[in-house]
């Protein structure tokens, strides 16, 4: 069926983890189990038919560069586990509007004299179809802006970030007018707190259990948490991450999920604590305690690739508005909240046709 254009909006270390991988799996058997993939052979599409078009980004050691060079220049400090070739992708400066928090501020090498480009005029010449969305958390009016520019482009919308597009009625509609496939929202990582807390809370509740209480730590070491310090940029951050784990409860549980702390030298590093107190026959309590020490940046690459794939699917078959099966099995905030193996038999259906959404 021919290449998956992509577009990437914030080459930071979730965008890396991404690209290399794309690079990194690009030689895969078409039956090959590829950890991280629902399938290297995603319907009509194999992780090689990803291809990258355009870039957006403010920093001044991004701009101008190659997407190849941009995605290892700092502040970014996830693994290198492929050198990915150049690309012929020049990484172009996109307006900051809220993108750069308070803490990040200093972080973040903002040149006054490069002027923003016209996206939607970068996107269309371009020839990109899918556009994915890595700004930072918090990042509101961006990501609508971003969105607007997609759809002016005639472009799809991956939104991997809690800044609520595709669960969002005004931004649904707005996509279903314009005949585009909208997937989202806040990419869920293959193994995070969030899917691992998910997992408990369902077998817990599958088995009979009365869950009291819960909370949800995460600390790491990069820009997103020296960003996320800033509460102001948290709370539909903390809305995505509660509402996936409540949805799974038939009952209000007392929950405190979300960031807690930035811890420089952890880099790129991502340690979460899931915490569960409950009970079970006869009222005798029990209490759960995990900690899981994750690289964080690749963690969500292998799930985008399958949401680019599903994406590009939908505009393949006409499909317009959210994308309901891709968004409950790869997003934490989706338009229908599902168990995980209720979402991933959806996509399996999607793939085959036999879903229309």
């Amino acid at each position: 069926m021919g290449k998956v254009k992509v577009a990437i909006i914030g080459v930071g270390n979730c965008s890396s983890a991404l690209i290399q991988g794309v690079h990194y799996y690009k030689n895969a058997s078409m039956d090959e189990f590829v950890p991280g993939l629902l399938h290297a052979d995603f319907g009509d599409y194999h992780v090689k038919d990803i291809k990258f078009v355009a870039a957006f980004d403010i920093d001044s050691r991004k701009v101008g560069t190659d997407l190849s060079n941009a995605i290892y220049s700092k502040p970014n400090n996830t693994k290198t586990f492929y050198k990915v070739p150049n690309l012929n992708v020049d990484v172009y400066k996109g307006p900051p509007l809220d993108g750069v928090g308070k803490y990040v501020k200093d972080v973040i090498k903002i040149d006054p004299n490069q002027k923003p480009v016209d996206v939607a005029r970068v996107l269309n010449d371009s020839g990109a179809e899918v556009v994915v969305n890595y700004l930072p958390v918090g990042s509101d009016k961006a990501t609508q802006w971003y969105a607007q520019q997609a759809i002016d482009a005639g472009c799809a919308f991956v939104n991997c970030i809690p800044s609520f597009i595709a669960s969002e009625p005004k931004w649904q509609k707005k996509f279903e007018e314009a005949k585009l496939p909208v997937a989202g929202d806040d990419v869920m990582s293959q193994v995070g707190a969030t899917v691992v807390h998910k997992t408990l809370i369902k077998l817990l509740v599958d088995r009979g259990a009365v869950i009291d209480e819960s909370y949800q730590l995460n600390i790491g070491g990069d820009t997103d948490f020296q960003n996320m310090i800033d509460e102001d940029r948290l709370a539909s951050k903390r809305k995505s991450k509660t509402s996936a784990v409540q949805s799974l409860v038939p009952y209000k549980v007392p929950l405190h999920i979300g960031p807690s702390d930035f811890v420089p030298f952890l880099e790129n590093t991502k340690i979460m604590y899931v915490w569960i107190k409950g009970r079970y026959f006869g009222n005798t309590p029990f209490k759960i305690d995990v900690k899981l020490e994750v690289l964080d940046s690749p963690n969500s690459g292998g799930i985008v690739i399958d949401a680019i794939r599903a994406t590009k699917l939908g505009l393949d078959r006409g499909i317009s508005g959210p994308l309901i099966s891709i968004s409950a099995y790869a997003f934490k905030h989706p338009p229908r909240q599902q168990p995980y193996e209720v979402a991933k038999q959806w996509v399996e259906m999607f793939i085959e046709g036999k879903r229309d959404r």
